[in-house]
């Protein structure tokens, strides 16, 4: 089995999870990856129903099997937007028991063709936190990553 590239550190008894992952995209690719909608919808593999990239904006994502029904559907607000540094939001699955949880994104360009995502998501409760990582989360997330570099590397 390859390593997985993305880092999950979820210290025990902790209401946080940190996540880091090294790209070889100069950071504007990597940014425009969580900025533009039909990039961001590529890698997700979900539809992107609404995203305002920009403070106090919002977004909306749903997935659907091939019958039409949803099977995800997340939305939150944008409180930062920093072009090419930084997005923190919330982010809140509908439908499900799980409440809405806080992330800070940080993109940092590492040189001209490296950088760095660092995730930062905040919980309400430990349960709440432990109760995502019993999914198979850290799998999901470095699946998607390395989605997002196959994909975002072909518009270098």
């Amino acid at each position: 089995m390859m390593e997985r590239k993305t880092k999950v550190d979820a210290k025990e008894g902790k209401h946080d999870i940190l996540i880091t992952r090294e790209f070889d995209l100069p950071v504007e690719l990597l940014f425009k990856a969580y900025e533009k909608p039909d990039i961001l919808a590529q890698w997700m593999g979900t539809n992107v129903l609404k995203l305002e990239s920009k403070k106090h904006g919002s977004y909306q994502f749903e997935t659907t099997d091939a019958q039409g029904n949803v099977v995800f559907r997340a939305n939150g607000t944008i409180h930062e937007f920093t072009p090419n540094r930084r997005i923190i939001r919330t982010f809140e699955m509908e439908n499900t028991p799980f409440p809405v949880q806080l992330e800070f994104l940080e993109f940092k360009s590492l040189t001209d063709e490296t950088s760095q995502l660092t995730m930062h998501m905040v919980f309400r409760s430990v349960a709440d936190r432990n109760q995502l990582l019993q999914m198979p989360f850290a799998q999901g997330i470095n699946m998607a990553h390395d989605r997002l570099q196959d994909i975002v590397s072909q518009l270098k």
